[in-house]
């Protein structure tokens, strides 16, 4: 990432136009109705660790196991998420903590960051922010929405089928099982049509089709924890999808374009980043493609000291933005350096998100040459 010697320089690296203007590597069942309950969830696979310290020895035959234990399955009928259901479709809920309360016990957190106003972006949107979408979903409280990034597939140079975004979208932790009629739509909205309230087609709200997810991934810890604090650190979630239409072409092909995901980022070359997603909570709609350009580095948040530290920067981004991905510029190129995670409310002002370690780039290896 290059270095820069002015925070107005690097909020022009971090935002709009880190997207905007970089050019990317190109390359069910149910009918319409109420909302249907999520199934009780299997229990725990056994293969989880128990510990970070367990996974760090896992081998492929522990991976393996541990995916065909986890039992996700996502069976949506063709046309489920119709213009309407998707307008109708609540913002998946912000995990929420607070930065200005009292600190319990292990926790280590920088002061809260400075205020960062969120940005629409302009219509209509080009092929660089065409990777960043909406990804729908079904949990027991009933549809709902957050964000997700097209990420590119080192197994598939051109041909990504892979979406990045945080685990709590996909997932609700110990206690609870997968989220259902997951399906990612690349470039919500691109046009401007599909103003909330107003009559827009289908092909209005999802220019690049609809995306259901085959297969997924979230950390093994994810299932064995709950609540915010030290389970969000790890708060990342891993899809493969197909196109909805039967199209031959993959998912980057079809956007133009995908970003890579850097892993182990040190975080003295992170000097500034940009959020993007699509709020959905007031005074957002979900309609539009909004971002956060932190023109300073990340602060720290650590609920546990064995695992990353996240990431800090001031956000007015409110839920459904979750998953969004964050970005920064190495070697000239966008790259996501974390997503979403969690957030404060009323007023939203600060989002963090996860440090995409070691647990995280062995997880995406994994999952990118061996889970189709």
């Amino acid at each position: 990432m290059p270095t820069n010697t002015s925070r107005a320089r690097r909020a022009r690296t971090a935002g709009a136009a880190l997207l905007a203007a970089a050019a990317l590597a190109a390359a069910g069942c149910g009918p319409d109705g109420p909302a249907r309950p999520v199934a009780p969830p299997p229990a725990l696979p056994t293969s989880a660790p128990t510990s970070l310290g367990d996974l760090t020895g896992w081998k492929l035959e522990d991976w393996t196991k541990y995916v065909a234990d986890s039992r996700f399955a996502n069976e949506t009928a063709a046309g489920f998420w119709s213009a309407a259901r998707m307008d109708a479709a609540k913002p998946r809920p912000t995990p929420e903590y607070s930065l200005t309360a009292p600190a319990a016990a292990g926790v280590e957190r920088d002061a809260p960051p400075a205020a960062v106003p969120a940005q629409p972006q302009p219509h209509p949107y080009g092929q660089a922010t065409a990777v960043v979408g909406r990804l729908f979903m079904t949990t027991p409280q009933g549809d709902a929405a957050c964000s997700a990034t097209v990420v590119a597939d080192p197994v598939n140079p051109g041909r990504s089928n892979l979406v990045y975004t945080a685990a709590h979208c996909l997932h609700d932790g110990k206690g609870g099982g997968w989220q259902k009629n997951l399906v990612f739509v690349p470039g919500f909205n691109r046009d401007g049509q599909a103003a909330r309230g107003k009559p827009h087609s289908d092909a209005q709200s999802a220019p690049y089709g609809r995306w259901t997810a085959v297969r997924a991934l979230v950390s093994p810890t994810w299932l064995q924890e709950s609540g915010v604090g030290a389970h969000n650190q790890f708060d990342y979630g891993i899809l493969r999808v197909r196109a909805e239409n039967g199209s031959g072409a993959s998912l980057e092909e079809t956007v133009g374009g995908s970003v890579p995901v850097w892993f182990n980022a040190p975080r003295d070359r992170i000097t500034a980043a940009a959020a993007y997603g699509y709020p959905a909570e007031r005074p957002f709609d979900g309609t539009e493609l909004d971002h956060c350009d932190s023109p300073v580095p990340p602060g720290r948040l650590s609920f546990d000291p064995t695992r990353p530290p996240m990431y800090v920067i001031g956000c007015a981004m409110t839920a459904g933005s979750s998953g969004g991905g964050w970005f920064v510029t190495r070697d000239g190129k966008p790259n996501l350096i974390s997503v979403g995670a969690i957030g404060d409310r009323s007023p939203a002002g600060y989002q963090a998100g996860p440090s995409l370690q070691d647990q995280a780039k062995q997880a995406f290896d994994f999952f990118a040459k061996n889970v189709r």
